[in-house]
């Protein structure tokens, strides 16, 4: 082969392994759906958090905390869920500012029950030059209406 052929080979099976490489290593999440959940440990409870998001929504990931420990990063359409134990829980998201005074949730939780927190957001203008702000806030959703939520969003995994 002569030699330009050969570096033009090289480059070629070099172009073709990072393309193999960059496809695995965006590969999706699977849907929550389709993920084994196994049932909520005795003696402890659950809580869901997730984010349905439209398309023209803030891609920034704010941490989510459980009574202000983190628990996790709230993604894009994305749906997580941390085993604690029974007690009072404030679910929390960073965020600049506030925008009301409600813009946490705050639930007791029993052995065995789940909360489903969703994470929420508003972009706010700040400033004639900084731009837009965006205010995150978490509601507590009642399960009937939370589960279909999270069906088809990514599973970002428990603890």
């Amino acid at each position: 082969m002569p030699k330009s052929a050969a570096v033009q080979a090289h480059r070629l099976r070099s172009a073709a392994i990072a393309l193999l490489l960059a496809a695995t290593s965006c590969a999706q999440l699977p849907p929550t759906s389709s993920v084994v959940i196994p049932p909520v440990p005795g003696g402890a409870a659950r809580i869901w958090i997730y984010r349905n998001d439209a398309p023209n929504e803030p891609n920034q990931t704010p941490y989510a905390r459980l009574n202000g420990q983190i628990a996790g990063v709230v993604q894009l359409n994305g749906a997580f869920y941390r085993d604690v134990p029974p007690g009072y829980y404030t679910v929390a998201v960073d965020s600049y500012g506030a925008p009301y005074s409600h813009q946490f949730a705050e639930f007791n939780l029993g052995g065995g029950q789940e909360a489903f927190v969703k994470v929420l957001s508003m972009r706010d203008k700040v400033g004639s030059s900084e731009g837009l702000r965006t205010f995150f806030f978490t509601q507590l959703v009642p399960p009937d209406i939370a589960r279909p939520e999270i069906a088809g969003t990514p599973f970002y995994g428990s603890s």
